[in-house]
């Protein structure tokens, strides 16, 4: 899988014009006018720098989809500038880093998920629930396409407030990569943000664990009946001593994949 742009919300403040008491926020694509502004966008909130093709990419819808937040409230010449943005592309799920998290469906053709690459708002106009209604457009486009499984984003470790989005939006956090960001020399952690759409959800998922928990304990309930009955028959009433200190436990066998896991593949669950 190639690296995109890796995502940032909201990180630094920039420079911003005055607003209007009640803004009139609106949505539509990037386009071609907006080359300048996004770059300076990107500039001023972003602490890694993005190639020219990148941008070229956004703004002539190449295979990169985007959306523009705008104030139509602004004075004449100023209405169709860009106070927010959030860019994104389609992945196909069995080549993405999240691919052993998807349930695939074969009947559904080759599935896909959306990758958010960047996310911002200028300074004045954060709070006002710009982001969200961002990422909502995101998971309305991704939602709409039928073999779409999720969309997903990293975030860097330390960004609290976007995490906070994130998880008020349902945004499951699976992943947290060491040393992902590589910042002036320096490493930071990144979480990885998974929203799952379609019918999609996380093998991990607390519904999926309550399962296998209730499974494995209904079969351990079962293998206890069975060895009580059959010592009951052989003993007497030797078992029935024990029974109170019998405990239903995950299979140590998948206790261990999943600790060979993490090591091998560098990831900490979350």
């Amino acid at each position: 899988m190639s690296r995109f742009p890796r995502g940032f919300v909201e990180n630094s403040s920039m420079d911003a014009p005055k607003i209007s008491r009640r803004p009139t926020i609106c949505f539509r694509p990037i386009n071609p006018s907006d080359l300048e502004r996004l770059e300076q966008i990107h500039r001023d909130i972003f602490p890694i720098r993005y190639e020219s093709e990148f941008f070229q990419n956004v703004v002539n819808g190449g295979d990169i989809v985007s959306w523009a937040a705008i104030d139509r409230s602004r004075p004449d010449g100023h209405s169709e500038e860009l106070i927010g943005f959030v860019t994104a592309k389609i992945v196909l799920a069995k080549e993405s880093e999240i691919s052993d998290l998807i349930r695939y469906d074969s009947s559904k053709g080759e599935e896909t998920l959306v990758y958010i690459l960047t996310l911002g708002v200028v300074e004045t106009y954060r709070k006002r629930g710009i982001a969200k209604s961002l990422i909502n457009e995101v998971v309305k486009y991704a939602s709409g396409i039928p073999v779409c499984r999720g969309v997903y984003l990293h975030v860097i470790a330390h960004n609290n407030p976007a995490i906070r989005l994130y998880k008020r939006m349902s945004f499951r956090c699976v992943r947290r990569l060491h040393g992902f960001y590589l910042i002036n020399g320096q490493h930071f952690d990144s979480y990885l943000f998974v929203y799952f759409i379609n019918g999609s959800r996380s093998p991990c998922s607390p519904l999926d664990l309550a399962v296998l928990v209730l499974n494995y304990m209904r079969s351990g309930i079962k293998s206890v009946a069975s060895k009580l009955t059959m010592n009951h028959e052989e003993k007497g009433s030797k078992w029935l001593k024990s029974k109170d200190n019998t405990r239903c436990l995950l299979p140590t066998q998948t206790k261990r994949n999943l600790a060979s896991e993490r090591l091998s593949s560098g990831y900490d669950y979350v």
